[in-house]
C-alpha cells in the first residue's frame, strides 16, 4: 500500500475525510469532513487568521457572498480567461487536462483530440420562475469579493494604503480531472490576503518578497518539513491573466511537487477593471495588489501527509499541537472500575474547562487507546490509575516520544498549557 492509499484509509477510518454523498456512490470532486477533519480545518483557519489579521495592525477581514452579480466575472476577465486546456481520448472518451498528460491516454493508450479551452466557472441559475432565471456563477475564487468591496472597506474603516483585506471562504471550479483525495476538488476553501500598495515597482517587488518569506515561514512554524517545501516561479506562459509576477509554494507530495499557495503581483488589473480608485492626501490613484492565496483543503492534506509517521508498532500523526484535532485525551486505566472512571471524569471536566477540545476514551485496553490517539495526532494522553486515588496525580504520556511522567492534578492544566504552547 503506497502513502496516499494509507493516508486515504486513515482519513476515513479515523473520521477526517469522507467521500461526499458516499451512500449514493459519491460525487466526483466533493468531500465531507468528519469530526476530526473539521477540527483540523478549523485549526488551520484559526492559525492563519491569527497570523494574518490579529497579529497585524494593517489587515482587516471580510466575508463576501459566494454568488455575485455575473457582471463581476465579466469585469474580472474570468468568463473569458478562466480556462484549462481539455483533451479527450478518441478511444475511451475519458477527458484530461492537456497539461497533465503526455501523448497517449493513461487509461487505454489511445490518442487525444486537439486541446480545447474549458471554462472552470460553475454556472448557477437564480430566480423563482423556471423560464425566467438569471444565470450567475458560483465563485471560482474568493478574491473578487474583496475587490468589489474595496471602496466599502476603505470608507467604513480607518485603513490607509498600504493595507490588506483577508478572507476565508468556499470557491468552486469545474475541474476536469479531480483527484489525489482533496488535492484537486470541485468545491474547496481558500484563505487569501489582498494587500494594497502604491503603484510603485520597487515597493511591489519588496512587498512581493516580504510575503513570500512570511508565508513560507508560517508553514514551517506549524511543522511542515523545510525540505518538503519550495518556491517555484511561474513562467511567462503559465501566469494567470491578471498576474505581473507569480510564485507557487509547492509541497513534495507522494504524487509529486504540488502547488497549494500562490503569491501574485496582480498590479492594478482588478481595481482598474472594476473602475475603483483610492484617494489620500497625496492624490488619487489605483493601488496595486500583492496577493497570497492558499487552499485550506490542500493545506490540511499536506499537513496530514507531512505528519504521517510509521514506527515499528504504531502510526503517529505528528501534527503541531495548534493543529491537532484533540489536544489531550483522558481515560481511566480500567473502564470497569467505578472509582477510576469517576476520578477520570472529574479530571476530564477540569482539563476541558481550560483546554479544548479534549477526548474521553474508555474503550479497550490502555495500549489500544494510546495507539488510537497517536493515529489521530493527540499530543498528550492522561491516564488515571489506582495510584491516582491515593496521591491525586496522573500519568501524562507524550505522543511523539511515548515517554511518561507523573503530574499532580492541581498542576495538570498549567503543565499541559505550557507543553501545548
Amino acid at each position: 500500500m503506497d502513502t496516499m492509499e494509507k493516508i486515504t484509509a486513515l482519513t476515513k477510518r479515523r473520521g477526517f475525510i469522507f467521500p461526499g454523498s458516499e451512500i449514493y456512490g459519491g460525487f466526483g470532486g466533493f468531500w465531507d469532513y468528519g469530526p476530526l477533519g473539521v477540527e483540523l480545518k478549523n485549526n488551520i483557519k484559526k492559525a492563519w487568521w491569527q497570523s494574518m489579521v490579529y497579529d497585524r495592525d494593517d489587515v482587516v477581514g471580510m466575508d463576501a457572498a459566494i454568488v455575485m452579480n455575473p457582471k463581476v466575472w465579466e469585469a474580472s476577465g474570468h468568463t473569458q480567461a478562466f480556462t484549462d486546456p481539455l483533451v479527450e481520448c478518441k478511444a475511451c472518451h475519458h477527458r484530461f487536462r492537456a497539461d497533465k498528460v503526455k501523448d497517449v491516454c493513461p487509461d487505454c493508450g489511445g490518442t487525444f483530440t486537439e486541446a480545447k479551452k474549458f471554462n472552470l466557472l460553475t454556472e448557477v441559475y437564480i430566480g423563482t420562475i423556471e423560464d425566467n432565471k438569471t444565470k450567475a456563477y458560483l465563485r471560482g475564487e474568493i478574491t473578487q469579493g474583496v475587490f468589489v468591496n474595496f471602496a466599502n472597506v476603505v470608507n467604513s474603516t480607518r485603513v490607509k494604503v498600504p493595507f490588506g483585506i483577508a478572507q476565508i471562504g468556499k470557491a468552486f471550479r469545474n475541474e476536469i480531472t479531480p483527484g489525489n483525495l482533496t488535492f484537486r476538488s470541485r468545491e474547496f476553501e481558500q484563505m487569501e490576503l489582498e494587500y494594497f500598495i502604491k503603484p510603485d515597482k520597487k515597493e511591489a517587488e519588496e512587498t512581493f518578497e516580504y510575503w513570500k518569506s512570511v508565508r513560507m515561514k508560517w508553514y514551517q512554524d506549524l511543522g511542515i518539513k523545510k525540505d518538503n517545501l519550495r518556491l517555484r516561479k511561474h513562467e511567462d506562459t503559465e501566469r494567470a491573466h491578471y498576474a505581473k509576477d507569480a510564485v507557487d509554494i509547492e509541497y513534495q507530495a507522494p504524487f509529486g511537487w504540488s502547488e497549494f499557495e500562490g503569491i501574485h503581483n496582480r498590479g492594478d488589473f482588478d481595481l482598474t477593471n472594476h473602475k475603483l480608485t483610492y484617494k489620500d492626501e497625496a492624490g488619487e490613484f489605483t493601488p496595486w495588489v500583492i496577493e497570497t492565496s492558499g487552499g485550506v483543503d490542500r493545506t490540511a492534506l499536506f499537513f496530514l501527509i507531512d505528519s504521517y509517521t510509521e514506527s515499528e508498532d504504531r502510526v503517529i500523526l505528528k501534527l503541531h499541537p495548534k493543529l491537532a484535532p484533540y489536544k489531550v485525551a483522558v481515560f481511566p486505566l480500567l473502564a470497569n472500575k467505578e472509582e477510576l472512571v469517576n476520578k477520570a471524569r472529574e479530571i476530564f471536566l477540569k482539563v476541558k474547562s481550560q483546554i479544548n477540545p479534549v477526548a474521553w476514551d474508555a474503550r479497550g485496553n490502555i495500549g489500544k487507546r494510546y495507539f488510537a490517539q497517536d493515529e489521530i495526532g493527540t499530543p498528550y494522553c492522561i491516564t488515571v490509575d489506582f495510584d491516582s486515588l491515593e496521591d491525586d496525580s496522573v500519568t501524562v504520556r507524550d505522543r511523539d516520544s511515548a515517554e511518561q511522567e507523573r503530574v499532580s492534578v492541581d498542576k495538570l492544566t498549567g503543565f499541559l498549557q505550557n507543553k501545548l504552547g
